[in-house]
């Protein structure tokens, strides 16, 4: 047995050798002498002692020592030494906390009685300490435990899709965490109100597999039907309807939003150990586990018809599908895309598209993007197929491409186009052979009125004729690319030269003309002629669709390194209807006065010759009120 500590606390020499050499030393104690309070509660801090004998007149005014030392540490007895009348004069503040109090003479024996007092108080109090602490210690870890087993139970939810195998956890740890003899996990069946028991522990299969609870006139029922736990801890064993006799059970609700379907229950048939509310508690966490987990596979279940669903409509399209994320990466590319690409499909999810393709120009797209969407373009594969392509934005997703294989139009077009110019170019020489004879038929012979009406009506037809064809040999000329001849050059010259061509059909016709073009535009690279052509078509139709008195602007700016020219009328406009089709080959607009001719290619000119220009077209208009036609190109900071 370990020798026991006094700290001494006394001012008066004589008297602590006393007690220390003559009385505590000789009794087996083992003495720590101090002559001064802050000192020893630097002791007492650094050092454990059986108890502490302190001489009363050290304690300060009110015994302000003595309170603190008492506060401070309480587990430590404390003896008081003094005179008779420091007893009677301090009495309730001294025994608020102190073992005892000794009076001079000091006698050995009463020393001794009352140091073995402290000591005894001292191992008493160590001993409850002890024992409360593997007390708070088997909860502590009972408490522990019980997280461990829910934080596994927890991870098997978010790690697992096995819903058979998770809700057998969820029993298993209740029973677990209850020290029950059986557990059972029972589900609503909505179409005849029955709970059947999905998963179970340490009941029979066969029983298992045959249950079948009603939802009406039973204790799991009624947990269903009001949404709050059970808690049954009789003496007598209670017959659950048409299933099993228990002494003790606890059914807790398994909810998905509000909504009951299910019941996680725990009992004991043999044991009478009862239940508590912190079982409720425990279960009842189980129990949101197990309808997460429910939750979560009907979610996967329906996310995975959806996906088959969306799989197999795009395994069926003709048109390639990719879909990029906002990291680049290929999240999906359907068939007819991976056929297009000859890529296998392990070659595809989930990597960037730069290794995922070997076109450049797919790439640059899927990479990059543009500024506008959707944006549609046209690309061409090593087997001269030509690829229709559209990108769309999809926020929070990233990216989707649709494509369409447009090889069999392109060459239609192309065999059109061909047939077309071959056609025109054929009929250019008899009509100009019928412009011709019908210009002389004056001159073989005197004609009258009527006949020179015809005539006249001959001569403009076929000039409109003539001028048809020649728009269709110049819109093959310009398709085809040929006699181009790009260079550096000024819009503000190309404006100002179509300008002054029309000045006399512009004050013809009463219009008002406003021409805004700045001095020193950025150059652009073009060929001047077919520029030329745009400004004329869009003035010529400007003037030709705006009644007489109207007014006619033509505006060039420079904004993002683009140069932008608009001319605007404020004539008859373009229904609504018609202006996704204004830029087709011979189409004109359905409010178009009669007597007013057009071949329906001008704007079909401008689109080609635009587009062949690396610039964009189009049109904003309201009917009745005149029309803007909008043309962006692409400048060119340092021409060479």
């Amino acid at each position: 047995m370990p020798t026991s500590t006094i700290l001494l606390i006394v001012s008066d020499e004589q008297t602590g050798d006393l007690l220390e050499r003559g009385v505590l030393r000789p009794a087996g104690y083992e003495v720590t002498q101090v002559k001064e309070p802050t000192a020893a509660k630097s002791i007492i801090r650094s050092s454990s002692f059986d108890g502490v004998i302190l001489e009363s007149g050290m304690g300060g005014k009110d015994f302000a020592f003595v309170k603190e030392l008492l506060a401070t540490f309480p587990a430590t007895p404390l003896i008081l030494i003094g005179s008779s009348e420091d007893k009677e004069t301090h009495a309730d503040v001294l025994y608020q906390g102190v073992l005892d109090f000794l009076t001079s003479p000091l006698k050995p024996d009463i020393v001794l009685e009352a140091v073995q007092r402290a000591v005894d108080q001292r191992a008493g109090l160590d001993s409850w300490a002890k024992d409360r602490y593997r007390r708070d210690t088997d909860i502590l870890r009972r408490k522990v435990s019980y997280l461990e087993t829910l934080s596994n139970v927890g991870r098997s939810v978010t790690a697992s899709l096995d819903l058979d195998e998770i809700l057998k956890r969820v029993v298993d740890a209740a029973v677990e965490i209850t020290g029950a003899e059986e557990g059972s996990l029972l589900i609503c069946d909505e179409s005849n109100g029955e709970l059947t028991m999905r998963a179970s522990r340490n009941f029979q299969e066969e029983f298992v597999r045959t249950f079948r609870l009603p939802i009406s006139d039973t204790l799991a029922g009624e947990v269903v039907r009001t949404g709050k736990p059970i808690l049954l801890d009789e003496k007598s064993p209670q017959k659950i309807k048409t299933a099993y006799l228990v002494k003790t059970l606890i059914y807790v609700p398994l909810k998905i939003h509000d909504k009951v379907i299910g019941v996680l229950g725990v009992d004991n048939r043999e044991s009478e150990r009862s239940f508590t509310d912190q079982h409720i508690t425990l279960v009842a966490a189980l129990a949101d586990y197990a309808a997460i987990a429910i939750e979560n596979a009907r979610l996967f279940t329906d996310t995975e018809l959806e996906r088959n669903k969306l799989e197999a409509i795009l395994t069926r399209i003709e048109d390639g599908v990719i879909v990029v994320d906002t990291g680049g990466n290929v999240v999906l590319a359907n068939r007819v895309a991976r056929s297009l690409f000859g890529l296998d499909d392990n070659e595809v999810l989930m990597k960037p598209v730069e290794e995922v393709f070997a076109h450049e120009q797919l790439v640059d797209l899927l990479k990059n993007g543009r500024e506008t969407f959707p944006y549609r373009c046209e690309i061409e594969l090593d087997d001269e197929q030509v690829i229709n392509v559209q990108l769309n934005l999809v926020p929070d997703l990233g990216m989707t491409v649709t494509m369409h294989d447009v090889t069999y139009f392109k060459e239609l077009d192309r065999i059109k186009s061909e047939f077309v110019s071959t056609v025109s170019h054929d009929l250019r020489s008899p009509l100009t052979a019928i412009l011709g004879y019908v210009e002389l038929l004056e001159r073989v012979g005197p004609v009258n009125d009527k006949q020179r009406s015809f005539i006249q009506r001959v001569q403009m037809s076929v000039r409109n004729i003539t001028e048809l064809i020649n728009d269709l040999l110049d819109l093959g000329r310009i398709e085809s690319g040929f006699d181009e001849s790009k260079v550096s050059l000024s819009l503000q010259n190309v404006i100002q030269y179509s300008v002054e061509s029309l000045k006399d059909r512009i004050a013809g016709d009463d219009h008002e003309l406003s021409v805004d073009v700045p001095e020193g535009l950025p150059q652009v690279i073009g060929d001047s002629v077919r520029l030329r052509q745009v400004v004329d078509n869009l003035l010529g139709n400007a003037l030709r669709y705006t009644p007489k008195g109207g007014k006619i602007g033509i505006t060039a700016q420079e904004e993002n390194d683009q140069i932008i020219i608009q001319v605007s009328d404020n004539g008859y406009g373009i229904p609504a209807a018609d202006r996704p089709h204004i830029f087709e080959k011979f189409f004109r607009a359905g409010n178009v006065v009669e007597n007013i001719s057009g071949s329906g290619l001008g704007l079909a000119i401008v689109k080609s010759i635009v587009e062949n220009h690396n610039g964009r077209v189009w049109v904003d208009s309201v009917e009745g009120e005149g029309s803007t036609f909008t043309v962006v190109l692409p400048i060119v900071r340092d021409p060479k």
